[in-house]
């Protein structure tokens, strides 16, 4: 059975850009644009019908902009990943779109292979942060640790549950997961519910950060 492809809108207010990405990625065998749209508003009512895996989203848009749209999805379509490609790589961006429920970040001028790694890597339910961007999360929750804002809990997870979290913040999948530590796909699962429970996290983002914060994995500058 062929593995069907990833479902994907491009929501950006510039024509030019969505010919361009349309161009780049129609050619792709693993993914399907379904629609496009030139506002917030109009890519979050169409992601009602179209119900895309990821939404390739621009935050300045005229009516509604990517971030009130990325909340906004987070609640009429939950299972559709969304990406932020934007030229804009300020912290006050970088932040409101992870906060939205944005789960990956990349700047327009990353490369076309750096594209099709962040739509996959989000359309498995996975995390992509471009590397420059994802320093600055080290920072910011470095400084949140050192003044007590975020709370040092990793004594609670077990040393296996250490391992899982680490794995998951390096972007691996599940069934990698299992594969790496010789364990099954559902025992993975069990572990993840429980860091998720003793942390009191929600998201992948979260559990990232968190893995960010800890020193559990590295990230280089750009």
């Amino acid at each position: 059975m062929a593995k069907s492809k990833i479902r994907l809108m491009l929501a950006d207010d510039h024509v030019v850009v969505r010919s361009g990405l349309r161009m780049l990625l129609d050619v792709r065998p693993d993914i399907e644009i379904v629609g496009e749209a030139e506002s917030g508003r109009e890519a979050v009512e169409k992601a009602k019908t179209l119900r895309p895996d990821v939404i390739l989203m621009d935050i300045q848009m005229p009516d509604m902009n990517g971030i009130e749209a990325t909340q906004r999805l987070k609640e009429v379509a939950p299972d559709t990943a969304v990406l932020a490609l934007t030229m804009h790589e300020d912290d006050h961006y970088f932040f409101e779109m992870l906060h939205a429920g944005a789960a990956g970040y990349l700047p327009k001028r990353a490369a076309p292979d750096e594209l099709l790694e962040a739509i996959r890597t989000v359309s498995q339910g996975e995390v992509f942060l471009y590397p420059s961007l994802a320093t600055r999360l080290v920072r910011d929750y470095l400084k949140r640790a050192e003044s007590g804002d975020q709370p040092l809990v990793q004594d609670d997870l077990t040393p296996r549950e250490l391992e899982v979290l680490t794995l998951i913040a390096e972007g691996m999948t599940n069934p990698e997961i299992a594969d790496e530590l010789v364990i099954s796909v559902k025992t993975v699962d069990r572990h993840r519910e429980n860091i998720m429970r003793k942390l009191n996290m929600h998201s992948r983002i979260d559990l990232v950060k968190y893995a960010i914060k800890m020193g559990l994995i590295e990230l280089d500058d750009d």
